[in-house]
């Protein structure tokens, strides 16, 4: 078994799809319902956002600013800060020691636009 997609939300589309495509090098893809969705290679995050009506939906619908999520990173930890610094955005925390998928790694901590946790998980 293997994770295909997760679902988070945005309040802002083109302040998001920016975000996403800049800083994590998302490839944006159009879906239905009005949504986008961030892949990854073979993952993919589907995109809940203003004006667009999924269906079904969790119990609990993801709000903006409710998620947290971790990526790899292939370089250290201070390369991913350094990265983040690049681009204008802010580290919230770290270089840290986190266990992630991979085992033992050093994460960097950051957030979206919205507010979600992002991380940064390096193991090498």
């Amino acid at each position: 078994m293997r994770l295909d997609h997760a679902v988070i939300a945005v309040s802002d589309w083109e302040r998001s799809n920016r975000f996403y495509a800049d800083v994590l090098g998302a490839e944006l893809v159009e879906l239905t319902y009005g949504r986008f969705a961030y892949r990854f290679g073979e993952q993919q995050l589907n995109v809940h956002g203003p004006g667009s009506e999924p269906h079904p939906r969790a119990a609990d619908p993801v709000r903006p600013g409710n998620s947290d999520l971790c990526f790899r990173f292939e370089g250290t930890a201070e390369e991913a800060a350094a990265f983040l610094a690049e681009r204008g955005v802010d580290v919230e925390l770290g270089p840290v020691e986190r266990q992630g998928a991979g085992g033992r790694g050093q994460s960097v901590y950051f957030r979206d636009p919205d507010g979600s946790l992002l991380e940064f998980i390096s193991y090498d």
